[in-house]
C-alpha cells in the first residue's frame, strides 16, 4: 500500500489473503466461494506445535449456492488448516445452517447471531461477511444495473453505499431520476 509517512525499515510478519469467485452454474443457479488463507513469514510456536515458515496456519473456505434473488440453496464450509487439528475443523459443517438465508437481507445480522463466539469459528464467520457484495458483483457482470427490475423501481445498489447515497453526486450525474439532493 502506498504511505503517506516516511519509508521506514519494515518486516512482514504476517500475511492474510482473503480471496472471492462467483460463478454462474449451468442449472440456473449461482456459486460464491471464499477462502481465507494465514501465514507467518518465520517458524511460528503455537500450543499444538510448530508451523514452518509459509504453511497455512488457517486456511478456510466457503462456498454457497445461491438462486437469482439471492437465497442460499446449499452452503458448506470446510477447514483445511488450522491451529488446533480435530478441534478447529468440527465447526464447519455447522455453517450448513445458513441455507435458507438471504445474501441481501438481514445475512450479516442473522450469521452474527447464528456464529457469535463460541458457537462459530470466528474466520469462516469473517469470510461469510463478503458474501454479499461478492454476489452482487457476480451478478453485475451479467446484468446491467437497471435490468430485470419491475418499471419504476429504484436501482438495487441505490441508498447502499456512500457514492450511491440518493443525495450525491454520483446519482445526480448517473441516475437523476432518482437524485433527491440539493437542485
Amino acid at each position: 500500500m502506498p504511505s503517506s509517512v516516511p519509508p521506514v525499515t519494515r518486516t512482514r510478519l504476517h500475511t492474510r489473503r482473503i480471496a472471492l469467485e462467483g460463478w454462474k452454474r449451468s442449472d440456473g443457479l449461482w456459486d460464491i466461494e471464499a477462502r481465507l488463507t494465514d501465514t507467518k513469514d518465520h517458524d511460528y510456536a503455537i500450543a499444538s506445535g510448530v508451523r514452518p515458515r509459509g504453511e497455512p496456519v488457517h486456511d478456510m473456505a466457503v462456498r454457497v449456492t445461491i438462486d437469482s434473488d439471492f437465497n442460499i440453496v446449499a452452503a458448506e464450509a470446510d477447514s483445511l488448516a488450522v491451529p488446533y487439528p480435530g478441534d478447529c475443523d468440527s465447526i464447519a459443517p455447522a455453517y450448513a445452517k445458513i441455507v435458507g438465508l438471504n445474501l441481501v437481507r438481514g445475512f450479516r445480522r442473522s450469521v452474527g447471531e447464528m456464529f457469535d463466539g463460541v458457537r462459530g469459528c470466528s474466520h469462516i464467520t469473517e469470510l461469510l461477511a463478503s458474501l454479499p457484495t461478492a454476489a452482487i458483483q457476480t451478478f453485475a457482470s451479467e446484468a446491467r444495473d437497471t435490468e430485470g427490475l419491475e418499471p419504476g423501481a429504484k436501482p438495487f445498489q441505490l441508498d447502499r453505499c456512500h457514492a450511491l447515497d440518493t443525495g450525491s453526486d454520483t446519482v445526480r450525474r448517473y441516475y437523476p431520476r432518482w437524485y433527491r439532493g440539493e437542485p
